[in-house]
């Protein structure tokens, strides 16, 4: 998975230009929560589109963002769609500044931005995502209860003895503050408990995370299922209940988080259609699952801001 800024033009033929995004009757950033709206159908090719979408945020969603881009430019060749994956706190404060023409969060602006900013901003709910505890391969042990990781990531238990597994040093690979990856773990595991232990190191990205897991031993971290790899580490069970996709349509598994991508009331033409694309069939009928996520549509719950899920 690509975590550094990502660039790209093409100047290709149109291609039936936007078939693929006309006439979806979404709704656009000027208008209410886009969440909800469905995808259906195409159209036929209507006027191209031009311009610069620029992006900052979650690193835990950027490829998926990155694959549905090249898509979009390949139709689009005079759109330019390019960004970078910094973490959902700055990707939520750069679309609120205007430096950027769309922020990706793993959490609800509402978490991180003043009510006057979130008023200005519309939510597009593009997929959901897993997160789970991953461990280093020489550590045995496979199952952890929210009681034992909130231990862990408090400093609490600092010994694998203490959890079933070796007589070795926990090593602690945190997420730094602002990571919507770490606000959603620590809002499964503390609650609304506050909690400031760093851990033996903070990381900026998810891809820094998969790097250090793959070099270090009896260390413990966190990443969304997207950026599982068994070949440098091993994804967890947490309360017995395995990190996969479909225990999180039901809450099972209970770290998962949706996937934002927020943009201004007044958003331009390329922005606006680069997000419905995202929200479209060529995208979420297949890409979204492809790139390790899930559907909104193949949920059987909702999380709101305040983190409370109930049955949809």
């Amino acid at each position: 998975m690509l975590d550094q800024a990502y660039s790209r033009r093409q100047f290709l033929g149109l291609a039936g230009g936007l078939a693929s995004i006309v006439g979806l009757g979404l709704v656009g950033c000027g208008g209410s929560n886009a969440a909800n709206t469905a995808a259906e159908g195409s159209a036929a090719a209507a006027e191209s589109v031009s311009g610069e979408v620029t992006y900052d945020g979650a690193s835990s969603f950027q490829a998926l963002v990155e694959a549905a881009a090249e898509k979009f430019m390949d139709a689009n060749p005079d759109v330019s769609v390019s960004g970078s994956g910094n973490g959902s706190g700055k990707g939520l404060t750069a679309v609120a500044a205007g430096t950027v023409t769309i922020g990706n969060s793993d959490v609800f602006a509402e978490t991180k931005l003043e009510a006057d900013q979130v008023k200005s901003l519309v939510d597009h709910e593009v997929a959901v995502v897993g997160m789970g505890p991953v461990v280093s391969k020489n550590v045995k042990v496979d199952d952890l209860s929210l009681e034992q990781l909130k231990g862990i990531f408090s400093g609490q238990i600092t010994n694998w003895k203490e959890v079933g597994g070796d007589d070795a040093k926990i090593v602690v690979l945190n997420r730094k503050a602002g990571s919507g990856t770490r606000a959603t773990f620590e809002a499964a595991v503390f609650g609304d408990e506050a909690v400031d232990f760093k851990g033996d190191a903070e990381l900026d990205k998810s891809g820094d995370v998969q790097t250090q897991m793959g070099g270090t031993d009896n260390a413990i971290s966190y990443l969304d299922f997207s950026h599982f790899d068994d070949s440098k580490f091993n994804a967890i069970k947490v309360e017995g209940v395995e990190p996969k996709s479909k225990n999180v349509t039901d809450d099972s598994f209970k770290i998962w988080a949706t996937e934002h991508m927020y943009c201004s009331k007044d958003a331009d033409e390329a922005t606006t259609a680069f997000l419905e694309f995202m929200l479209s069939d060529d995208i979420q009928g297949k890409l979204v699952e492809e790139q390790g996520f899930i559907p909104v549509s193949a949920m059987k719950v909702v999380k709101d801001a305040s983190g409370k899920v109930s049955a949809k």
